[in-house]
């Protein structure tokens, strides 16, 4: 989560408070249609077990490569 928030742009601090339909900057949540947590996940996606999610906690500053790169390495590409 930490590196993750490193590159996710400039001024998260301000914007990631937790009281804005977000969670707060050193919390990572998730949850299934919930706007206040990091990452939601789609209703159809829960019920089919595939589809999509959505990161909350980029800024509209970011470098889109980075973050894409990222978030990739950690949910497709990433081996325990």
């Amino acid at each position: 989560h930490k590196e993750h928030i490193a590159a996710y742009g400039e001024g998260n601090e301000r914007r990631l408070t937790g009281r804005h339909e977000t969670a707060d900057i050193n919390t990572f949540l998730w949850g299934v249609a919930n706007r206040g947590a990091s990452v939601r996940v789609g209703r159809d996606t829960e019920k089919v077990g595939k589809g999509y999610f959505e990161d909350r906690r980029p800024a509209s500053n970011m470098d889109p490569y980075l973050v894409t790169s990222m978030i990739a390495d950690t949910t497709i590409l990433w081996k325990p």
